[in-house]
């Protein structure tokens, strides 16, 4: 695969994980206590990715066997740490001669009958609508490893071999963060890294929590012509690392445009995976 359909879509993507941004923290069970301490109430109750990421919730490894996690969430080598995007070959998920892209999956037994029917829902999701389909594990040397371990991360694209996908129990096993951090694992990173971003947020560096500033670099990137996605389940609510309360991400023109409440993927999440994979191309 050639390196420059790895650096796309405000998305890059790796064979071996290099330093990106992931936003971590718990979901659906801390939302409220988050908003509560950390920022003004939603009237979307539901909305499970506008919430607060503070340092604390940002899971970083923390655990004797897990990688080590920069930005937030992102799995990295820390060999490979300070690497340049999509240096090894394989970036991409390969597609099969049939035009379908299967990328095989083992889920832990960590997880209870529910949450594992919720994990495998999610992982179905992109048959719909996309050439992605996740397969059981059945001797292939490279797949994705779910597992629960210190909160919810990924390594972005494909790294080779067993390729931890964490989603913690406490928090992450929500078809939203599911479906987020599968996107990372076939190659894109957040919308607010997008290299057209400037037009359409506002960075507040001042309200970010002192150290956390990396998490809002912005990336270049090849767009593959699709248009910002506010509606993105890979972008950041709008009060992500903020250390006053006040918002970090400020939509533009439009102030009060919703950001970061993405309970699915949005159109464009999955035209863009339609793009990336070539999906459309008939062989």
């Amino acid at each position: 695969m050639k390196p420059e359909h790895c650096a796309l879509l405000g998305d890059q993507c790796v064979g071996d994980p290099i330093n990106f941004s992931i936003p971590g923290g718990a979901f659906r069970d801390h939302l409220s206590s988050l908003q509560q301490h950390h920022a003004p109430p939603s009237p979307d109750r539901s909305a499970r990715w506008d919430l607060l990421l503070r340092p604390e919730l940002c899971h970083k490894g923390k655990g004797r066997s897990d990688p080590l996690v920069m930005f937030g969430d992102i799995a990295v080598d820390p060999e490979l740490k300070n690497a340049d995007p999509c240096t090894a070959r394989g970036c991409l998920w390969p597609r099969a001669t049939d035009g379908k892209v299967y990328v095989p999956f083992r889920i832990s037994n960590q997880y209870s009958a529910r949450e594992r029917n919720t994990i495998m829902q999610a992982l179905a999701s992109f048959a719909s609508s996309t050439c992605i389909r996740f397969i059981p594990l059945d001797r292939q040397r490279d797949f994705v490893n779910i597992q629960s371990r210190s909160g919810c991360f990924s390594f972005v694209g494909r790294r080779g071999r067993a390729q931890v996908v964490s989603l913690s129990r406490q928090g992450c096993v929500f078809n939203s963060v599911i479906q987020h951090e599968l996107l990372h694992a076939l190659g894109f990173n957040h919308e607010q890294q997008r290299s057209d971003r400037d037009s359409n947020v506002r960075i507040l560096l001042e309200n970010v929590e002192p150290g956390q500033e990396s998490n809002f670099r912005k990336i270049q990137t090849i767009n593959l012509g699709t248009p910002y996605d506010y509606n993105s389940v890979m972008h950041y609510g709008r009060f992500a690392f903020s250390r006053n309360r006040q918002p970090t991400i400020l939509p533009i023109p439009d102030n009060n445009a919703v950001i970061g409440r993405a309970t699915q993927m949005s159109t464009q999440d999955i035209s863009r995976i339609n793009l990336l994979y070539r999906c459309s191309e008939c062989r």
